[in-house]
């Protein structure tokens, strides 16, 4: 179970008085990240209404790049229509990055950006300079370059979360996908993150459909202090939201602790009561932002 309590949601609707369940969940906790083509524009109100914590529409990677000026338009114009989604932008260094801010900026659905092989702090802050100064950037750091300088990434000014582009950074680096030789990198975001002040990194995505790895491969993202997944497919997500959330028994204990605490009168015993008592909050905080209960 992942923790990370930078903000203080407050306890979610049932999801039947939500069918758009995305929005119950802040982006600075949220596990499930979905990405999809900004071709797709038959799969975005599906997205949207998926279980996905947040969705992104990809105008970068998962677009050709002669598609790539009608991907954006499209994407644009659902996000003018009433859409609400983060937005995967081309990398300042190529021909489209402009073109996607300006594009993008002002636009009332636009929940953020996800900017794609950062490599430097300039990078972000110019990126949030140009969508006017209040739109969150996700720094998605894809390169040795960009995991070397993760750490002043993410005190960039507009950083709001670390992500890992795992298959670039295996491309750039020769590393394989061994869990072991993936270590460092993810460690590396997860030290820079807590180093700027920002919410835990957002893992790279699970290639394929087999669920016992897309859990495997979860858990062990978690067992580093990531605290987010990016995901290809819908059905991948029950999966990671149920791995990145406190179970049943995390709350139940949390709740015992914190209603002992409180009957001995809020009373430190030892060197052990005040981590505890922060993770039991902790728990506690998310427990309620995914409603999960104690079993």
């Amino acid at each position: 179970m992942a923790i990370d309590d930078r903000t203080a949601p407050s306890a979610p609707a049932p999801s039947s008085a939500r069918p758009d369940r995305r929005r119950s969940v802040p982006a600075e906790i949220s596990r499930s990240w979905l990405l999809v083509p900004g071709t797709a524009a038959d799969r975005f109100e599906r997205a949207q209404r998926s279980r996905a914590d947040q969705i992104i529409l990809d105008v970068e990677d998962a677009v050709d790049p002669a598609a790539k000026p009608g991907a954006r338009t499209t994407v644009a114009s659902w996000l003018a229509g009433g859409g609400e989604a983060w937005v995967r932008i081309n990398d300042v260094t190529t021909d489209f990055w402009a073109d996607d801010v300006e594009e993008l900026r002002g636009l009332p659905g636009l929940q953020g950006v996800m900017l794609a092989k950062t490599e430097s702090p300039a990078q972000v802050t110019d990126t949030w300079h140009r969508l006017g100064g209040h739109t969150p950037v996700v720094a998605l750091v894809e390169s040795a370059l960009g995991i070397e300088e993760a750490t002043s990434i993410a005190k960039a000014q507009g950083a709001f979360r670390l992500a890992f582009g795992s298959g670039d950074y295996r491309r750039d680096t020769g590393t394989s996908a061994d869990t072991l030789a993936m270590a460092y990198p993810r460690s590396r975001l997860v030290v820079a993150s807590r180093v700027g002040d920002l919410p835990g990194p957002i893992d790279g995505p699970t290639v394929g459909s087999a669920h016992a790895i897309l859990r495997e491969q979860s858990q062990v993202a978690v067992s580093l202090g990531l605290t987010g997944k990016l995901c290809l497919d819908t059905e991948q997500l029950p999966v990671i939201n149920e791995v990145i959330s406190p179970t049943p028994t995390d709350v139940a204990w949390a709740q015992d602790f914190l209603d002992d605490f409180d009957a001995r009168g809020q009373v430190i015993r030892d060197g052990s009561d005040l981590p505890r008592l922060g993770r039991a909050q902790k728990i506690q905080r998310l427990a309620r932002a995914f409603g999960v209960e104690a079993r």
